[in-house]
């Protein structure tokens, strides 16, 4: 197998995306990049789709690449990892896995000799929208450090906390996707039960949302501040935003993130 820079093992929906990016931005050459999976199907999709190098064998990412992207499920790690031999080399290598609740010394313990950085991604990397928190392992050099924040800043924004943040991090962006997209549905039915129909309030939702958050991105504005400037005294917006208080909306998707938190930390220790 030709030599390769970077590598994948799991070649699932965070992978090719995160694939799919790197290529379309120059970050890599198709050639530079090795896959496995262990369905022949999915390697084929994703050599004639990007033209990547693919492989069943796990053992030829880790001899080929530099810099690996661990993208499996958490419970097959000591599965996959248990069967990998680590030759020696110069440099430690780059592991960045994206194994929610897999803490860096259970990934350094099974990476024996490797420079770890944990990432949590989520799913709206898929459409380079994303949000990943970066948490580096102490053999991490400032040039590989550069290096995750280049990778993973291909499918959206990236920030850097401790590790012991991650956890908080997985109940705000890893999991705020879901709490999204409930509150769309809601918007939805609700446009559906003052007479819209069902397509155009989804639309409508959708697009509010989305306009908001790049407003509030774009604006550099709190939350407050927009919500003052769209509330008119005896208006329609501060009558929904009463609504919205007696029926605990804020209090509930603080809850939310909190028992996602919890659960988290649970998962973890497990």
């Amino acid at each position: 197998m030709p030599e390769a820079t970077f590598g994948v093992i799991g070649g699932g929906m965070m992978g090719e995306a995160l694939i799919a990016r790197l290529l379309d931005q120059n970050i890599f050459a198709p050639g530079a990049v090795v896959v496995s999976d262990p369905q022949a199907a999915r390697r084929e999709v994703l050599h004639h789709t990007y033209g990547v190098q693919t492989t069943g064998d796990n053992q030829a990412v880790i001899d080929a690449a530099e810099t690996v992207l661990l993208a499996i499920k958490p419970q097959m790690l000591g599965t996959v990892a248990e069967n990998l031999r680590f030759p020696e080399r110069e440099k430690p290598p780059l592991l960045l896995s994206i194994l929610a609740g897999v803490p860096l010394a259970r990934l350094e313990q099974e990476f024996l000799g490797w420079a770890v950085v944990r990432a949590m991604p989520n799913t709206p990397a898929t459409v380079g929208a994303g949000v990943t928190a970066l948490a580096a392992g102490e053999a991490v050099s400032a040039a590989q450090r550069e290096q995750a924040r280049t990778i993973f800043a291909s499918v959206g924004t990236v920030v850097e906390v401790p590790e012991s943040q991650m956890d908080a991090v997985t109940a705000l962006s890893g999991s705020g996707p879901g709490y999204i997209a409930l509150v769309v549905e809601a918007l939805a039915d609700g446009g559906v039960a003052v007479g819209l129909p069902r397509a155009i309030a989804l639309e409508l939702a959708i697009a509010t949302v989305r306009g908001t958050g790049e407003l509030l991105h774009q604006g550099d504005l709190h939350p407050a501040v927009l919500k003052d400037r769209v509330t008119s005294p005896g208006g329609t917006t501060i009558a929904g935003i009463a609504a919205l208080e007696a029926g605990g909306l804020r209090s509930a998707l603080i809850e939310a993130v909190r028992s996602a938190y919890l659960r988290s930390k649970e998962l973890g220790q497990s």
